[in-house]
């Protein structure tokens, strides 16, 4: 059960970048850490004397922001004398349909989809996963923002898209779908932003002097975001073929894209599994899904140092480890 889950959405301050500029994303994780841990026990109608361990990202992600977090799990953890529990996020998105849907049949399938990662996991039981295949480049988020970026969408890249496609022809522009060797679960998505540039911007001919617009820019939308559904989707069908799972599952910000929703749905193949379509505000990154499995870990005897390190990038596979947690012996 969430009893609070609090965002603090960084994308006002990074608008102007079309990025995220990890210094300004770590000045503003310690202007605000404080305040949030404050809201969520408030909302939550929790004292920190009540809580049992402490869940923490330390990977993967960018380490300023990593350590603030750190930093103030650690001060928790010492002052109210609790267990700390490190969790990796990219883990945590795939145990998200656990979250929404506790009943989930195992083993899932299950797509994380962001700006910085693009990934398929089976996951096996809680706690145990096995990675099936990643990007080989761009994440599907990542293409998202930079096709914004050159159409001359506000960033995030991904809702800018999404919402200027609404009424565009998803079949105007043909634009590659890049789907690698006829078994493969990896996923590459920079020929694809490439096609997007040479659409807008044919090769040996001048830049033009306006970006798309009208109804032009609302197929140019459409069809690219067709495109990258498309390939994911198709990914999806792949795996479940290759793989025997009871369930679907997403999770990531991508994960929030109404067509990639009604698409995998719609799928002959994967409308046969239990698809868990996470609420929205679970899909992006958020606190709930690090308690999600910060609990399960913890449950499992798994803690963490309090010396725990953040670590910028993500493991290779999808084992979990953690340092069993001591028993107490009574005297």
């Amino acid at each position: 059960m969430v009893l609070s889950n609090v965002v603090h959405s960084q994308i006002s301050l990074h608008q102007r970048f079309r990025g995220v500029v990890p210094e300004v994303a770590s000045r503003s994780h310690t202007e605000r850490i404080l305040p949030i841990v404050r809201q969520a026990l408030d909302d939550a109608k929790v004292t920190p004397e009540e809580l049992t361990a402490i869940a923490v990202t330390h990977r993967p992600g960018m380490v300023g922001c990593l350590l603030v977090g750190l930093a103030a799990a650690k001060a928790l953890a010492f002052r109210f004398n609790r267990p700390l529990v490190g969790v990796d996020h990219v883990q945590a998105h795939v145990h998200t349909g656990l979250l929404a849907d506790p009943d989930m049949p195992l083993p899932a399938l299950c797509l994380v989809a962001s700006g910085g990662h693009t990934a398929l996991y089976k996951l096996i039981a809680p706690g145990k996963s096995e990675r099936l295949g990643t990007t080989r480049d761009d994440a599907a988020g990542e293409a998202l923002d930079k096709g914004a970026a050159l159409l001359g969408l506000s960033y995030p890249g991904g809702p800018s898209i999404e919402n200027e496609g609404k009424d565009g022809d998803r079949k105007a522009f043909k634009l590659p779908r890049t789907m690698l060797d006829k078994t493969s679960l990896d996923f590459s998505f920079s020929g694809m932003k490439t096609a997007l540039l040479y659409t807008v911007q044919p090769p040996g001919q001048p830049k033009p002097d306006e970006l798309p617009s009208g109804q032009e820019l609302k197929n140019l939308a459409a069809s690219y975001q067709e495109a990258i559904v498309d390939v994911l989707v198709k990914k999806l069908r792949r795996a479940a073929e290759q793989h025997d799972v009871q369930s679907l599952c997403i999770g990531g910000g991508v994960a929030k894209n109404t067509r990639l929703r009604e698409q995998i749905a719609a799928d002959p193949v994967l409308k046969q599994l239990h698809l868990v379509l996470p609420p929205l505000d679970l899909c992006a990154d958020n606190g709930a899904m690090i308690a999600g499995l910060g609990s399960i870990l913890f449950r499992q005897g798994k803690t963490s140092p309090i010396d725990l390190d953040a670590v910028a990038t993500a493991q290779s596979g999808g084992k979990i480890k953690m340092r069993p947690r001591k028993r107490r012996v009574s005297k």
